[in-house]
């Protein structure tokens, strides 16, 4: 599914397509825009869980137009919603420019929509150049995914095709990224490290000046 809204206790998540999510007043409302993606990471859902049918963030009739998507979002009313949240199970980035080009469209109708980015923190080395100012005046808060406290785990952990330069170059995105985006955010994920390793983490973020966030680990 593309556009969906997020259903059930934390940590106990389902997907459900927004076309049957009913009432979305005060609801985040979530984008999913691409399969792809650089990492492969262990404890990823595209390599852990079988999703039912019908309950899928695959794109299985590929990448959606940024025409299409607008035509979903021209049936609703994005004023009643609390946040837009670009995630799914690529990375949002990899379709950089088609994703700041939804975002244009429908700040032009909704100039106070917040959005926020969920994202592996690899686009420069996507892109193979700095792309955080294309983050600014875009996305309210960039919500970054770390995982690890040092660069041999991350790469372990998330099986990034770059390599071990993929640690460094997601602190230094974060980094830049403060200087486009009002909130910058990294996130772990409980059980899949130690209490002793999050803290580590706690302490990476706190030499880059962002926040970071625990979060519930999927069954």
């Amino acid at each position: 599914m593309v556009i969906y809204t997020v259903t059930g206790k934390v940590g106990q998540a389902g997907y459900l397509d927004i076309a049957n999510s009913g009432d979305i007043s005060g609801k985040n409302i979530y984008v999913n825009m691409t399969n792809r993606c650089p990492c492969s990471c262990v404890f990823c859902l595209r390599q852990t869980k079988k999703m039912r049918e019908g309950n899928t963030l695959w794109l299985k009739g590929g990448e959606p137009s940024v025409n299409a998507v607008m035509e979903i979002f021209d049936r609703y009313d994005l004023n009643r919603i609390n946040e837009l949240v670009f995630c799914g199970y690529g990375e949002p980035l990899e379709r950089l420019q088609d994703v700041c080009n939804v975002i244009d469209q429908l700040h032009a109708k909704y100039p106070n929509l917040k959005v926020r980015l969920n994202t592996n923190g690899l686009a420069n080395l996507i892109h193979g150049k700095d792309i955080t100012p294309e983050l600014e005046g875009r996305f309210d808060t960039v919500s970054i995914s770390l995982n690890a406290p040092n660069a041999e785990e991350f790469l372990a952990l998330t099986r990034s095709k770059f390599g071990i330069q993929s640690f460094d170059a997601l602190k230094k995105f974060a980094s830049l990224a403060k200087r486009h985006v009002p909130n910058v955010v990294l996130t772990v994920v409980e059980k899949v490290m130690s209490d002793e390793k999050i803290e580590l983490c706690r302490q990476i973020c706190t030499e880059l000046g962002v926040t970071l966030r625990v979060r519930p680990f999927e069954e």
